[in-house]
């Protein structure tokens, strides 16, 4: 068993008792000065250092950066996903609907993971048990989180249906290792969204799969945001995939927030010297025959 697929299953299995999304007081994810570090009996290593952003009602943050760039150590970090040790979040806070999430109980964050902040972990492959049917871990994500569900089977086949798997009723009977890369991760999806939730942090959803399908994804993104109102995190590491798709932009780099605005502002005005190099990195067509820009000092 993968240590993506422990983290996904720890992350899905809680509890969630209504089907309808939770009525917050305010639809906001606030997160203020969050700082985490990696400590071992050797060194200390700032990850994150001092991040803040917001994610409004119905709005779409991508965070950019080089891997290694703290984007998805920040991600993880918002429902404490992070193994601690060796991971301490050292300063900071994460706020939902004005409640600090980081505060909450072992108990209450179960019930936090999935019924209101969903993910979509990186490569599907690894992500999903590969000796479990599609309909087995589907089942298992809506029998924690919506016990009230009399049909698992047929919400399955729903949400799979949703998610623009063809023929659910008998994907739904498939393992992970008879589904396409696209495919599996259209499953994920269809894993988070199934909880109903109100936020969805979607980690290099696209890694790993084609282009072709890598627009697909984002295109599927883009339509049940519409159609579900929910927020969506983008981590990316792809200044080309969110043109259109994200309302604002994250930028970060060795662990500090470089850059934080409106998407299209900071694709045609970047401010930060960074965030003019990522963008000239993006290969264009028709730019005839040049060498690419590259950065050369990366993220450690």
């Amino acid at each position: 068993m993968s240590l993506l697929w422990s983290c996904a299953r720890f992350f899905f299995l809680g509890s969630y008792k209504d089907f309808a999304p939770l009525e917050l007081k305010t639809e906001m994810l606030e997160v203020r000065d969050l700082t985490v570090k990696f400590i071992s009996e050797e060194e200390e290593f700032t990850a994150v250092d001092s991040v803040s952003f917001t994610v409004a009602d119905g709005e779409t943050l991508a965070v950019v950066g080089e891997s290694g760039s703290g984007k998805s150590v920040t991600a993880l970090a918002l429902t404490r996903l992070l193994p601690e040790p060796p991971a301490c979040i050292s300063g900071g806070d994460v706020r939902l609907a004005g409640e600090s999430v980081l505060a909450k109980s072992k108990r209450a964050l179960r019930e936090i993971r999935g019924r209101h902040i969903a993910y979509i972990f990186q490569e599907p492959a690894t992500s999903l048990n590969p000796v479990f049917s599609i309909y087995e871990q589907l089942a298992e994500t809506l029998r924690r989180h919506r016990p009230e569900v009399k049909n698992f089977r047929e919400e399955a086949v729903y949400w799979l249906d949703q998610v623009g798997i063809r023929e659910p009723d008998k994907r739904i009977r498939d393992y992970p290792f008879q589904l396409s890369g696209g495919m599996q991760q259209r499953v994920m999806i269809a894993m988070a969204l199934c909880t109903r939730p109100k936020f969805l942090v979607a980690d290099e959803p696209t890694t790993a799969l084609d282009v072709t399908v890598q627009r697909q994804i984002l295109d599927l993104f883009r339509e049940l945001k519409l159609r579900f109102g929910m927020s969506i995190i983008l981590i990316t590491h792809n200044f080309g995939i969110i043109r259109g798709l994200a309302d604002k932009v994250a930028v970060m780099y060795r662990g500090k927030l470089l850059e934080f605005g409106e998407c299209a502002a900071v694709l045609s005005r970047p401010r930060h010297p960074y965030t003019r190099a990522l963008i000239d990195c993006v290969p264009r067509l028709g730019a005839g025959l040049h060498r690419l820009k590259t950065i050369e000092r990366s993220s450690p």
